[in-house]
This record gives C-alpha cells, structure tokens and sequence, in this order.
C-alpha cells in the first residue's frame, strides 16, 4: 500500500499534484548513474548530432529502459501504480491502464478481454479500423449497426439505446456492446442510455472514446464514458490532452470485466521495451487536467466556437453546431471540433484541405468528400484560429477553376445531383478472421463485386473501414471506393495502395 500525503486538490482523495512517474526519470538523471543498459544511444551521447541539437538533450536523458527504480510497464510495483492510479481517479475509473500504441491497442485489448472466439459483438460500421483488428485476433464474429446517417452532412452520427436495443432483441447470443462516442467529427452518443440498455441483459459496454478524454473535465462537454456507466472505454489522451503522440489510457469499472484476463491481454499486446518518455507524458497530462482541466478547456470552448461563429459567416461554408442536437444519433456535441462543410464552393473537403495547407499554411485535421475538420485543443491560440478564419474567407472569395486538385469532374456532378451515398454494410460470408488467414488471391478491383473480401480498405482519415474481411464486395462499394480515389483520398489496408487490385478469398 502506497502512503501518500494529505489530498491537496479540491474534489480529489489522492494527491494529484503528484507525477510519480516523471519524478523517478529526474530522479535517475540526477543522481548521475552511469548507464550500461539499452537504449544504445545511453541518455544522447551516441545520438545522431543534427537531432541531439534539435530535440535537447533532456529528452534524451529520460529516454530510459526499465530498469530497477524505474518499474515495469507491464508488471508495475512502483511509481506506475500509483501514477496509474492517479490517473483512475482523475478521469473517474476504478482501474486505468497507460497505453503506448494509442487506442488502437486499447480497442484490441478491450475486445480480447471481452470475447471469445465465436462470440458475437454488436458493434457500430462507423467504427475505427483497430476494431477490426480486434475483431481478427479475437475471433469474434461482428454484427453490425447502423448508425444514424445525416444525408445533409454526408456523415455518420452514432447509434441510439433503440437501435441497440432491436439489435439485441433480434439477436440473443450478444456477448458485448461496442460503441464509438463521440465520433471523429464530435457527435456524442447517449451513452447512458446504451450502457441501461447493455446491462439490463447483462452485458458489458465497451466504449470507443478516443476522441473525448477532455469529456470528464468540463460540464461544457459531453458526458464522458465512465461518467455514463461503460464498463471499460479507451482515450486517446495524445489527441485533444498534452500527452505525446501515440499515448492513451483504458479505464474500467465494474464487475462484468474480469480483470485477471485483461491484464493478461495487457501483457501480451503492449511493448516489453516502452518509451519512458511516453508513459511519463501521461502521468505529467494527467495532473494538468487534475489542477488546471477546467479552466483551460473553458478557454479552447471560447475560442472553438467563436470561431465556429465567424466561419458561419462566410458565404457557402457550414459549421454545424447545437442546431444539430437532438437529432437521431446526436444526443451532444464536443464543440471543440469545428466541422467545415465546403460543398456549397463546389470544393471536395480534400480540396479545401489542400488550398488552405497550401496557400495559407493551415493543416485540418482530417478531410472527406464534403467537409473538413479544424481541432481545438488546449494548445490552440486566438492567433492560430485567425489564420483558420482567414484561410477560409479567402477560399470562399476565389473563383474556383474546374478540378484544382482532383482527377476528374464527376465529384462536381455528384455533389450537386445529391447523387453520392455511403454504401450499405455488405454481407459478412466469413468470420473476420478466417477470411483474413484464409486463402487468398489478386483479382481487378472493378471486377471484384461477389467476392469475398481478405483485407481491410480503409479511406484514411477518418479510418472507419468501407470494407473487411469476411465481407461480400458490392458494386456500390467498388463505386464509393472510387469515388474516393477520384478526389484523391488515401487509402490505409490494401496491399494494392492505388486498388488497381484486391486481395480475395481463393
């Protein structure tokens, strides 16, 4: 048991003033020990010079190994403990874990623990890639839901407690629910509404929250996962928090989650060799939302929607905001996430990306077809927000010459027809994972509609999959799929990166 000193921060019991982790790495820095352990370049001295001047040198000096003093990731006795149990009670878990792949192995992790092979879990098409990986290794078979879809905005909302509830009254033999709240673009789902639904028959509730780990800090935002009763849910703390790239947490509550087994998936997923730097990045973001959460966040809301107002004031650009609350599949919005919908401009969003990265040095977040996505963090200045303002009312006042950056006019055409349409969930024919082990061969992808898919195709960002393995290619999926190549999405899974060809079941 870990003695700590009285609680110095209103609302909390343990002392969230506390990097536990982050001090032992200064720790071993200063005592001055001189290191015959990995990594080679030992704390920077064998470090390439070009990026030893770039990065400094202190950054080095933590780059660690697990040594004694400094804990194990995987079997934690010391400051990891307590740094993770920090983190629990700071974002109203009973148990977190640190993540150092992101939430990709945080989905993975979730749906190994939960599942056995042949188990059905009834889980969103608009989830994350990651899921899928999960799906593969779990062995699970997936039955899928639909979410809402917003024709107006050519996007998919979230699931609703009916939706999940006729899915779990038409099928019986549902192991978990999985859900994605909020979405890539901000829409929150009725989580506690979906978790009543899961647990009056007796099933747990895994949550997607990557994008929402600021949710638990402002009551501005959305509620967050455990706040609504998830039994375990994932943040991508390195998204919208001020931990490093690749960093997030998995917290659980509850008695439906048997913790011996995710562990022991914990061990089997996570590096034996991780990144000091990263683990203490989350201990160290976890106390600046502990004392200072609220206050930055009620700063990044001011900024996000302010600028959400003025963008609203340009001719042709739509910033969708609370208007769209209480529509099917919104029941909240993040309003951190300022959605730039360009189709009135006769612009693809991957257009109106690429104008604004290009004539006035502004990177979104993410593009699709009809709309970008500009993020706001709190690392995100009043500055950086006019520079957004500008880039767009500029965008708005050109003329637009046919076809700036895309391939062809048939985006134009479509989009002002209202011809284009998200494809429909095709048939599974094989579990994920015996067709993406099974055997495969290449056929033509316009010639591929009947066949049974072996990889994922994912158009990235946004990285929900159009098509999985196991899964019947469509005539309307090769349509969409190219569509998207058209307007110069990339796509993430195929083996074929330019999907001249896939790769089918033999």
């Amino acid at each position: 048991m870990i003695v700590r000193e009285p609680v110095n921060v209103p609302g909390y019991r343990l002392d969230q003033t506390r990097t536990p982790y982050f001090q032992v790495l200064l720790d071993y820095v200063d005592s001055g020990v001189i290191p015959f352990h990995t990594p080679g370049h030992k704390q920077g001295v064998g470090m390439d010079r070009a990026f030893r001047d770039f990065v400094g040198d202190n950054v080095l000096a933590i780059d660690l190994t697990q040594i004694r003093g400094l804990d194990d990731l995987l079997q934690p006795e010391g400051p990891l403990v307590e740094a993770q149990e920090l983190a629990a009670e700071c974002f109203g878990a009973e148990q977190t874990f640190f993540l150092i792949n992101g939430s990709t192995s945080g989905n993975q992790c979730m749906m190994m623990a939960a599942l056995n092979p042949g188990d059905r879990i009834l889980l969103p098409r608009n989830s994350h890639k990651s899921a899928m990986g999960g799906l593969i290794m779990s062995g699970a078979f997936p039955v899928w839901m639909q979410p809402e879809v917003d024709e107006a905005l050519h996007m998919d909302h979230t699931v609703t407690p009916e939706i999940v509830r006729a899915a779990l009254e038409a099928h019986a033999d549902i192991a978990c629910v999985y859900v994605v709240s909020p979405t890539y673009y901000g829409v929150a789902a009725d989580l506690a509404g979906i978790a009543g639904v899961a647990h009056e028959y007796g099933i747990p509730l895994l949550v997607d929250e990557a994008w929402g780990p600021h949710f638990h800090f402002h009551p501005a935002l959305p509620q967050s996962a455990m706040q609504a009763g998830a039994d375990m849910c994932i943040n991508s703390t390195h998204k919208m928090l001020g931990s490093l790239s690749q960093t997030a947490m998995l917290h659980v509550q509850g008695e439906r989650i048997k913790l011996d087994r995710l562990k022991a998936v914990y061990k089997l997923f996570l590096s034996t060799s991780p990144n000091l730097v990263l683990v203490a990045s989350l201990d160290v973001a976890r106390r600046q939302m502990a004392l200072e959460g609220p206050a930055l966040l009620s700063r990044t809301i001011e900024i996000a929607n302010d600028t959400r107002r003025r963008l609203n004031t340009i001719p042709g650009i739509y910033c969708f905001g609370d208007e769209l609350e209480g529509r099917p599949g919104v029941f909240d919005l993040d309003p951190t996430k300022v959605t730039i919908t360009v189709k009135e401009l006769g612009y693809t969003g991957y257009e109106a990306e690429e104008i604004l990265r290009r004539r006035y040095n502004v990177q979104c977040e993410l593009a699709d077809l009809f709309n970008t996505l500009a993020l706001f963090t709190i690392g995100t200045t009043v500055d950086a927000a006019d520079e957004l303002v500008y880039g767009v009312r500029e965008m708005a006042r050109e003329d637009r010459p046919v076809d700036i950056f895309s391939p062809s006019g048939v985006l134009d055409r479509r989009m002002k027809t209202g011809t284009y349409q998200l494809p429909k969930i095709p048939p599974i024919r094989l579990l994920p994972r015996e067709a993406f082990l099974a055997p495969t061969e290449f056929v033509p992808f316009k010639k591929s509609a009947g066949r049974i898919c072996a990889e994922v195709i994912t158009p990235y960002p946004p990285g929900i999959p159009v098509i999985s393995p196991g899964e019947e290619i469509t005539p309307e999926i090769i349509a969409y799929l190219d569509l998207e190549k058209k307007a110069g999405v990339k796509m993430q899974g195929p083996y074929d990166s330019d999907l001249k060809t896939i790769r089918v079941v033999s």
